[in-house]
C-alpha cells in the first residue's frame, strides 16, 4: 500500500445532554462529524482530497470538544485520531485522553521494543515489492559458500522497480562454508530473499537482521524487520509511540 492522506478512529465522547448533542451534529466539518449512535466524533465517510489536513483536523477535534460542558467533560472516554499528513509524509495521533485532555504526537519507529512473532511463510502487509528498500547484514553457514554467494546475486537481479536501486555485496569464506550478506538499500522483494536465505542457509546458521522500508512515501504502520535469530526467522513490527515503548516488556525471541 502506497501512502494515503487521511485520517481514521474516534473519540468517544460518552453520555451527553440532548441539546449538546444536537449542537455536535449540526457542526459543519471537511473531516469529522458526530455520531449520536455511538456518542463518539467520528471520521467522515467522504474526506476532502486537497488542503492542510493536520491543522483542519486538530482544529475541529478542539471545536467540537470545546462544545462539551464542564460538567461532562470528566466522563468523556476519550480515543484517537490518527493523521496521515500530506507534505511530511508522517504518522500523527491526536489522543484525548479520559477527561477530555488532548495530545498530539509524531509517530517515531522504533524496533528496540518490538515484539517479536515467529515467521511461517504467511502473507504479510508491508510495503509492496516494486518500493521496497532493505537494508541488513545476514550470516550463514552452507555446503558450498561460493555457488550459495551466485544464487544470492541472482535473486538480487530479479529487482521489482524501474531499474536496480542499491547494492547486495556478498562475502563468502569457502574453507568454512561461510557466507556474509551485506544489503544496502536494496530494491528487492523482501520476500523473495528471506525465502532464499533459508533455503541456502545451513540449520541453526542464520543470523542478522533486514529491515523493510521504502524508496517512496509508505504508511509508516507498514515497516518491518526480519530478524534471524539460531536459524529461526522472526517478524517484528517497530513501535510507533512513546507510550508503547514505556509499557511494552522487554523483546524476547529474537532478542
Amino acid at each position: 500500500m502506497f501512502y494515503d492522506t487521511g485520517c481514521y478512529g474516534q473519540v468517544v465522547l460518552g453520555d451527553l445532554p440532548e441539546p449538546v448533542r444536537q449542537r455536535l451534529s449540526a457542526l459543519p466539518g471537511d473531516w469529522l462529524e458526530y455520531d449520536g449512535a455511538l456518542g463518539a466524533i467520528v471520521v467522515r465517510h467522504i474526506q476532502p482530497s486537497a488542503g492542510p489536513n493536520l491543522p483542519t483536523i486538530a482544529g475541529e477535534l478542539v471545536r467540537m470538544l470545546s462544545e462539551v460542558p464542564e460538567a461532562s467533560r470528566e466522563a468523556i472516554p476519550g480515543g484517537d485520531l490518527f493523521v496521515h499528513t500530506e507534505r511530511s509524509a508522517q504518522l500523527v495521533r491526536l489522543r484525548v485522553e479520559p477527561g477530555g485532555a488532548v495530545g498530539i504526537e509524531w509517530a517515531h519507529p522504533d524496533y528496540s521494543a518490538a515484539q517479536p512473532r515467529l515467521y511461517a511463510g504467511e502473507r504479510l502487509e508491508m510495503v509492496e515489492p516494486r518500493v521496497q528498500r532493505l537494508n541488513g547484514k545476514v550470516t550463514f553457514t552452507t555446503r558450498d559458500a561460493a555457488q550459495a554467494a551466485r544464487s544470492l546475486a541472482a535473486v538480487a537481479d530479479t529487482y521489482e522497480g524501474l531499474y536496480p536501486e542499491g547494492d547486495l555485496v556478498v562475502t563468502t569464506d569457502e574453507a568454512r562454508g561461510a557466507v556474509q550478506a551485506d544489503v544496502r538499500d536494496l530494491n528487492l522483494d523482501a520476500l523473495l530473499l528471506v525465502e532464499k536465505l533459508q533455503e541456502l542457509a545451513a540449520p541453526g546458521s542464520l543470523e542478522g537482521d533486514l529491515k523493510v522500508s521504502s524508496f517512496a512515501a509508505v504508511v509508516p504502520e507498514q515497516q518491518l524487520r526480519f530478524v534471524f535469530r539460531g536459524g529461526m526467522t522472526w517478524v517484528q513490527r517497530p513501535v510507533l509511540w512513546r507510550d508503547a515503548r514505556e509499557t511494552q516488556p522487554a523483546a524476547a525471541g529474537a532478542a
